[in-house]
């Protein structure tokens, strides 16, 4: 007899963390995703530069977890998330935009006059790529980390960054071990072919995330 595959929506307990109180004198609010294996509770505290403590409502920054989680090594120890597989990779793809819409809806009216910035981090690169195509307005800056626009992106989705109404920046480190000259060359392909034109940042490192370029990224912004 025939095995037929049938899918099922179901609620899900997403898990998400916060840097600052959102408020409507928000000026800037962040929505970061962390790359794969990693988890939202420590991705988020490398961002505790772009807040203060003297006025935690002026920035605030959301780090939301990949809905999947797994033993990094074996069956204990450490846990770490991912947003998506290649294993029935649509039905993952429209469960994390809809549960980023979720949360954006649930956090954009508490701050409505903050500049809405978006950031990926290697896998999150991706993610946060595709999640730009549904999002209600054009974010203020988006920003690919280690990483980069996935190939199969329909570009005639992202009107913001067509228009020139989201500033597009890629950042990369110069010891990356992750992003090989190759996928690099393939990203500026992909921008030449959009006529796309990213601020590009670089500095001196491997695969993670450096502070000096997210308090540069924050204040190039007001240029």
């Amino acid at each position: 007899m025939e095995t037929r595959v049938h899918s099922l929506p179901v609620t899900r307990t997403a898990h998400y963390y916060l840097l600052g109180h959102p408020s409507p004198t928000t000026r800037d609010v962040w929505f970061v995703l962390h790359g794969y294996g990693q988890l939202a509770e420590f991705f988020i505290r490398h961002f505790r530069g772009l807040t203060t403590a003297a006025d935690p409502t002026r920035t605030v920054v959301v780090a939301p977890e990949a809905l999947s989680r797994f033993y990094l090594s074996g069956t204990y120890g450490r846990v770490g998330a991912t947003w998506m597989t290649k294993e029935k990779r649509l039905d993952e793809i429209a469960d994390y935009v809809a549960y980023l819409n979720q949360l954006y809806n649930l956090l954009r009216p508490l701050c409505p006059h903050a500049r809405v910035c978006l950031l990926g981090f290697s896998q999150g690169t991706a993610t946060v790529s595709r999640w730009l195509q549904h999002l209600p307005e054009p974010p203020a800056q988006l920003v690919l980390w280690a990483g980069a626009f996935p190939e199969d992106m329909q570009f005639t989705a992202t009107p913001a960054l067509l228009s020139r109404h989201t500033r597009l920046a890629t950042v990369v480190g110069t010891a990356d071990e992750v992003v090989t000259p190759q996928s690099q060359a393939r990203q500026q392909r992909f921008i030449d072919q959009h006529q796309l034109h990213p601020a590009q940042y670089r500095f001196t490192g491997g695969h993670t995330l450096d502070a000096h370029v997210l308090e540069k990224l924050q204040a190039d912004l007001l240029l």
